[in-house]
């Protein structure tokens, strides 16, 4: 076993404001033309970080092969997002600054996430509307022309861009569109349908890529200089979430196997504005956007076992409890409290009529106010898709909504540069831990997603391929063919089973359990259950799989047996963080740690850092690394939004 190491985060020097800025001049490039050219980059993922990054790396000259498993780039996750991005321009003249950005993100992320990644972060976000504007994303606007502005939870401006409730779709064909030219300019080569399965370490740094294209089962080996991954997050652990159902933390999970140290894996996000679980049949939950807050009012009905229809209550019978318990920011506060407010009151009996797991989120008073028009020019595109699901009109019935798996603030543990513990592995967007802490704030995702890919990582790729001293590698390296020889076996591996379980059967399992025990709200007996039960659930896994076909030819069955069999791994490191943690921060509530009001109690003398843990091999306990968090520029206290 290695000593525990206090990991350096390789943070520049210089006030906060200047560090970006200095370590952008003091840092070498490679220089344009045939110096480029010769220079391959690996990225995976096309979503905002990844094709943003694909896009940008090749129109400075590189070669990028650009790797998703969808067919084509325009289905990455990035395109589900509904209700913004935020941008520190001050267009309402309401007191916004970058400061203001970055210290709500720090406090939203309840004083777990590092300040200088953070800062920059909210440094760049200006630049992203300028380059999005650009592009032809088509926000909002007001009367007279200029870009609208929302509120999000967590905090008091307005700052949030957006579409009506597409902003995510409309980012992702700016980036789509910057990404088609650089392929037709021959510096971006894309890879659809192409999944991969294991990382390539050559001499300790990341060399390429072991990828299956998945219609035709083919194995293949991609070299490079430096390997980008930008797949996602891993919410699709607890099986019914609002990701898509094949977004999967596969990519990462097997960089971790090779090395890469995984940070937070116990920081997920319950979003509260979805709709209900309706049935078992459900493969995936459906997203209400968070901007919904801002007009939506949330309430239950005061009594208990109230099963009367929601226009069938009296408004001195309903209980505004967001606005109730928290004054200052009412509806609008951060996701993590919102969610954890609604289990409180659907534990104590008050929910919505059809289900005890439902709250109300209505529209009656901004109608009222503004008129059907405005709410509709707002969030018609959401409305409507409500409708099509449950069947009632939100502008006559108020909407029914519940907290689900959303977002997962941990990931591969990445330094400043974005460089994960594996040289010339890079990593952006939702897949690394960076930028949120404990929770993320609402319109902060696309942020980071654009940040990383327009701005941060062409600067630090090209920052460490300037530097690097690499050896030319081929894919006849032994390193490669290692590779290559443990995937397959690794495959043959899950064919071989032969057992009497669906992947689906075992899937919903592991989901209840992390749901039960590693979700909205935790205590050390059910998370050393989860760990026990996890475990046994895998063993079932390699005992008693059913799947059919062969791994030479389309096989979805496989596909997802192989990502369920990451998941069960990683769900068990899940539980295993969240039971280290002995403090209530953000998306990670333990019961044992509260106030005397039932809020989060931090313990910041004991647990002020980040969890980066070790894989030391399969059905082995991980090795616990740390990352202490120093807080110049804000003050730790207590995070309150009464």
């Amino acid at each position: 076993m290695t000593d525990s190491k206090i990991l350096d985060p390789k943070i520049p020097s210089g006030p906060l404001a200047e560090k970006w800025d200095r370590h952008e001049q003091e840092n070498p490039l490679v220089s344009p033309g045939k110096n480029r050219r010769e220079k391959t980059i690996i990225i995976v993922g096309t979503g905002l970080a990844g094709g943003g990054a694909a896009a940008t790396l090749g129109e400075l000259g590189y070669n990028v092969l650009n790797f998703c498993i969808q067919d084509t780039p325009r289905r990455a996750h990035s395109v589900a997002a509904q209700g913004g991005i935020n941008a520190s321009k001050n267009y309402q003249n309401d007191g916004d600054s970058v400061y203001r950005l970055f210290y709500d993100t720090i406090k939203g992320g309840d004083y777990r996430s590092r300040e200088a990644n953070t800062y920059r972060l909210a440094q760049l976000s200006m630049g992203i509307i300028d380059q999005c504007v650009a592009m032809g994303v088509p926000f909002a606007r007001e009367y007279g022309g200029t870009l609208a502005n929302r509120s999000f939870g967590g905090v008091q401006v307005s700052r949030t861009f957006y579409a009506r409730g597409q902003t995510g779709q409309q980012l992702l064909l700016g980036v789509y569109a910057a990404l088609s030219r650089q392929i037709a300019a021959g510096t971006v080569k894309m890879f659809p349908r192409h999944e991969m399965l294991d990382l390539v370490v050559v001499d300790g740094r990341a060399r390429g890529i072991i990828a299956r294209e998945l219609l035709t089962g083919e194995i293949k080996r991609f070299e490079a200089d430096a390997v980008v991954l930008a797949t996602g997050g891993y919410s699709p652990v607890f099986y019914l979430s609002t990701n898509a159902v094949n977004s999967n933390a596969t990519a990462i999970w097997r960089a971790h196997r090779r090395g890469a140290y995984f940070a937070n894996p116990c920081y997920t996000q319950i979003h509260p504005t979805a709709i209900p679980q309706l049935g078992d049949y459900q493969s995936k939950l459906t997203l209400m956007s968070e901007s919904l807050r801002n007009d939506g009012r949330v309430w239950v009905p005061k009594k208990p076992g109230d099963k009367r229809r929601p226009n069938e209550i009296p408004e001195e019978e309903r209980d505004y409890y967001l606005e109730r318990r928290y004054p200052a920011f009412g509806n609008l506060v951060p996701r993590d409290i919102a969610a954890r407010a609604a289990l409180v009151e659907c534990n104590a009996g008050k929910s919505a009529y059809f289900s005890d797991r439902a709250v109300y989120l209505d529209f009656a008073e901004a109608i009222g106010r503004l008129g059907k028009d405005v709410v509709a020019d707002r969030y018609g595109n959401l409305f409507a898709m409500y409708e099509e699901i449950i069947g009632d009109n939100p502008y006559e019935t108020p909407m029914t909504i519940y907290p689900a798996p959303h977002y997962t603030m941990g990931g591969l543990w990445v330094d400043y540069n974005l460089q994960s513990t594996i040289e010339g592995l890079f990593v952006a967007g939702e897949a690394n831990f960076s930028d949120h802490g404990a929770n993320r704030l609402g319109a902060s995702a696309l942020m980071q997603g654009l940040a990383d890919g327009y701005f941060i990582v062409p600067r630090v790729v090209s920052n460490y391929l300037a530097g690097a001293k690499l050896k030319p590698v081929d894919t006849g390296n032994d390193a490669f063919k290692a590779a290559e020889d443990d995937t397959r076996k690794y495959l043959q591996r899950l064919l071989a089973i032969k057992g009497s379980r669906t992947v689906r059967d075992i899937h919903w399992e592991l989901g209840r359990t992390m749901w039960n025990n590693v979700g909205m709200s935790r205590n050390a007996e059910g998370l050393k259950q989860a760990i026990a039960d996890v475990s046994k659930l895998r063993e079932e896994f390699w005992q008693n799989l059913k799947l059919t076909g062969n791994d030479a030819d389309l096989n979805k069955q496989l596909e997802q047996a192989n990502r369920l069999s990451d998941y069960l791994e990683l769900g068990e490191l899940m539980a295993r963080d969240a039971l280290m943690r002995e403090e209530s921060c953000g998306g990670h509530f333990r019961e044992e740690h509260k106030t005397e009001e039932g809020e989060a109690k931090r313990d910041d003398a004991n647990f002020t850092f980040v969890s980066a843990w070790e894989y030391t091999g399969a059905n082995k306990e991980p090795f616990l690394h740390k990352e202490d968090l120093k807080f110049e520029f804000v003050e730790l206290k207590t995070r309150s939004y009464k």
